[in-house]
């Protein structure tokens, strides 16, 4: 099964009440770098792919851009690194849906080991809501913001991870 086939029969996080859950994703060989871990770079297209399954589930993925003439494109994203993953380590990422106005999602992803469900990683990202046609933000329309704004309620009710709204700082001297 398809990571894309698998999201279409993936829980609705509105009718769960927590966060999206990917399909469980494996690192592939040439992600790894020659410090013998997942590269840095990797992280984000485990994080996107994640994301491009909880687009299924709102309805606003590849089918939507050809419906519609809309997309979405990240305006910002912060990246944490916080234990490394090795070639064979299955993962997946949990995604919830912090805020959301008529043109812009605020998103925060954990990246787990599948089995041992320890945090590898996090990513905090901001995606807007683009008319490809002007290259510029766009409301989303009316049934697509139901269902975003269904799926931001269900996820309000849960605990709000930690390293939301982290910022790049030295740590300070004693």
């Amino acid at each position: 099964m398809t990571a894309q086939s698998e999201a279409k029969t993936t829980h609705s996080p509105a009718d769960r009440g927590g966060p999206f859950l990917s399909s469980i994703m494996q690192i592939e060989p040439q992600w790894i770098d020659y410090n013998g871990h997942l590269n840095m770079a990797y992280y984000n297209v485990m994080f996107d792919r994640a994301i491009d399954e909880l687009w299924l589930v709102l309805g606003i993925g590849p089918d939507y851009k050809k419906s519609h003439g809309n997309s979405t494109f990240t305006a910002e994203c912060h990246v944490r690194y916080l234990r490394e993953i090795h070639l064979g380590d299955p993962v997946r990422v949990a995604i919830h849906l912090l805020a959301a106005d008529e043109k812009r999602l605020h998103l925060f992803e954990e990246l787990r080991h599948a089995t041992e469900g320890w945090l590898s990683a996090t990513s905090e990202t901001m995606t807007l809501h683009i008319d490809m046609d002007q290259r510029k933000t766009a409301p989303f329309p009316s049934d697509v913001r139901a269902t975003i704004d269904a799926v931001a309620r269900a996820h309000a009710s849960v605990p709000r991870p930690e390293g939301i709204g982290s910022a790049i700082a030295m740590p300070a001297r004693r």
